[in-house]
């Protein structure tokens, strides 16, 4: 006859060893679960591509103050508002029109398609405005100059800050 504890003590380690079995097969990547990109860079976005100005609403085929279109926000995996569903007839323009959602879309679409655009062998703001701007298929694409230069300005303004916060 097995001893009650002898029992008791292989039975906590049955227990233990499957709660700590690997799942990283079916569980996401951290990774992916992080937002790829910082909010300083999503503000430098915003403002290249509207002004940020909240007040936007869809015009032609984009919509918001980050200038999303359907597929783009398709892509990004339909986030949607709380209450909405992706299959909604509003839920994209619902979505893009309103800035939390829209970066949420943001995020989404850089998580599927961020990648080193400009060639310098890192991923950071300069090739997440380019991807938002020219989509994820076309970065290594010419970008317009204006929309550079609001990138480039945005991002030295944004750092100037820093430093003299820092000071």
């Amino acid at each position: 006859m097995v001893p009650k504890s002898l029992l008791l003590v292989c039975l906590i380690a049955i227990g233990v060893s499957s709660v700590l079995a690997d799942v990283s097969h079916i569980a996401p990547p951290q990774q992916q679960l992080e937002d790829p990109v910082t909010d300083v860079c999503l503000s430098c976005i915003c403002e290249a591509s509207s002004g940020c100005d909240a007040s936007l609403r869809c015009s032609g085929d984009v919509c918001g103050m980050f200038a999303i279109t359907w597929a783009y926000w398709a892509d990004a995996g339909k986030p949607v508002q709380q209450g909405d569903s992706p299959d909604s007839q509003n839920a994209y323009a619902n979505c893009a029109n309103e800035p939390y959602c829209a970066a949420r879309t943001v995020q989404g679409y850089m998580r599927k398609f961020g990648q080193d655009c400009n060639g310098d062998g890192r991923i950071d703001c300069f090739d997440h405005a380019i991807v938002h701007k020219l989509g994820g298929y076309n970065c290594k694409n010419a970008v317009p100059i204006v929309y550079q230069s609001k990138i480039d300005e945005c991002i030295q303004r944004k750092a100037n800050e820093y430093s003299a916060a820092r000071q």
